[in-house]
């Protein structure tokens, strides 16, 4: 067994694993770094760009029915095999930031094993053992598996595997009605595959903003996505090809009602749980629950000199938050400064077509924290560029204090994910309304649905019967 010592060392080589390492390196701390499967973690290999790599590729053979509108008309076809070359490209194209190559040269140890806690500090794989001055446990998560009947000897896919499919599946069930269910179920219905979502919660996308979640429904459902909610599946059984599932539906009261679904293949996505097998956290005295580590609003574990960053804190899972998450680590490690997460900050978005997105508080969830709040509707029916591209299917829902402090935004529309940035700025600035209203929006974009949201706030003054009255009067006299 080697013996190492070392500042920081850093378990897991995703997103914020890669992030701490790559940052304290060039800050000049030693680092170490353990990973034991593939760099870049879920986001490059399985979660993030294969997703939306999938997405682009079904965007692009969608025959959009606006096409004809337009004049303009297209017959697609899909090679599967093309658009898994696709896919594999795209992440090579990628992977190099990622490798150990990469952060070897940067000066970190990579020691390419899984590893587990030996003492308060000391972490032993691979052959190592590395005594820390701080630890960063950064394993990140991985497909939660429910126990339904049957399913364990049934063939099923995760986000994991579901982009090895060399064929377009003939029907997709899909158990999850959440971003990973709801994404892949678009992308797949493009290629050419009939999709059924079972969701067993009363709505699909119930964290996001109901009104915009209505419209997104009825976009999918005019793809031909078939989509059931308030039912959860009690049994699977069948075999590559030939799935069935078994339905059970809620209705009024404590009754259900039962029915059987077939399809050719199954895809789990009800949610995710933390990478936390092997780690032996009780010789570190590490505290945790099903949900990840136990941090402090600091990301420190119940041993302080044990950070948990990402998916394996227990926090929203998106790669960008591993990324939020491995600054405020660094601060507190490299610089002893006391930086502290902020979970009202966080953006997130589903990529569908359109792409919803949000950051801060609901129209619910101001109201709950006793805000009195203002809401601010525009839909993309009124804004120019989308009705010159034929993409009116959105709206921006905004959410203010009576003293126009901008608490959150919901966004429907096709590039959601870009606009929803200048609303999280305005949100981490502590900014007025009045910013957004009165900044120049280039026209025609899409952005400036963002500026005419925000000028809403003060549409009920400016047009009132006062400011009439003040106007006539001022052009009698002056």
């Amino acid at each position: 067994m080697t013996m190492l010592e070392t500042d920081i060392c850093v378990i897991g080589g995703g997103s914020g694993g890669l992030s701490v390492a790559a940052g304290a390196s060039q800050m000049g701390a030693r680092v170490v770094l353990f990973e034991g499967h593939k760099m870049g973690g879920d986001c490059l290999n399985y979660g993030c760009v294969p997703s939306k790599a999938l997405l682009a590729a079904a965007k692009l053979a969608y025959h959009d029915p606006r096409m004809a509108a337009m004049g303009i008309t297209a017959k697609k076809t899909v090679n599967m095999a093309e658009v898994k070359a696709h896919i594999e490209d795209v992440i090579a194209g990628i992977a190099p930031h990622d490798s150990v190559e990469r952060f070897s040269g940067l000066g970190v140890k990579v020691i390419e094993a899984n590893a587990g806690f030996t003492g308060h500090r000391t972490v032993t794989g691979g052959g190592y053992t590395v005594k820390a001055k701080y630890v960063v446990v950064a394993t990140g998560s991985s497909p939660f598996v429910p126990p339904v009947s049957g399913l364990a000897e049934t063939p099923y896919y995760t986000n994991e595997t579901i982009f090895t499919l060399s064929d377009v599946p003939k029907h997709l069930i899909i158990m999850g009605g959440g971003p990973i269910g709801i994404e892949m179920a678009q992308a797949w219905r493009r290629l050419g595959a009939a999709v059924t979502i079972v969701e067993a919660a009363s709505s699909i996308m119930r964290r996001d903003e109901p009104r915009l979640v209505a419209i997104l429904r009825q976009q999918l459902t005019q793809e031909g996505i078939n989509i059931i909610e308030s039912t959860a599946i009690s049994h699977v059984t069948g075999q590559d090809g030939d799935i069935t599932v078994t339905l059970d539906k809620e209705t009024t009261g404590d009754k259900k009602t039962t029915d059987t679904l077939n399809g050719s293949h199954l895809l789990v996505a009800v949610g995710r749980q933390p990478n936390l097998h092997g780690l032996d956290l009780e010789q570190a005295g590490i505290a945790y629950t099903r949900t990840g580590i136990t941090t402090d609003n600091r990301l420190r574990s119940s041993n302080r000199r044990v950070f948990a960053i990402g998916d394996v804190s227990g926090r929203q899972q998106f790669t960008h938050i591993a990324g939020y998450h491995a600054g405020i680590a660094i601060r507190n490690m490299l610089f002893r400064l006391p930086a502290r997460i902020d979970d009202s900050l966080v953006p997130w978005v589903t990529y569908t077509d359109p792409e919803l997105a949000h950051v801060g508080m609901t129209m619910d969830m101001a109201t709950a924290a006793g805000h009195n709040p203002i809401q601010l509707i525009t839909p993309l029916a009124e804004n120019d560029r989308a009705r010159a591209e034929r993409r009116t299917e959105g709206m921006i829902i905004a959410v203010t204090n009576k003293k126009g402090r901008i608490l959150g935004a919901s966004i429907l529309a096709p590039h959601a994910g870009e606009m929803i940035g200048t609303w999280a700025v305005a949100i981490t600035a502590k900014a007025s309304i009045k910013t957004m209203a009165s900044h120049i929006a280039p026209y025609p974009t899409y952005g400036e649905a963002s500026k005419r949201t925000a000028g809403a706030f003060y549409t009920p003054k400016l047009f009132s019967p006062r400011v009439k009255r003040l106007v006539r009067f001022m052009l009698k006299w002056f």
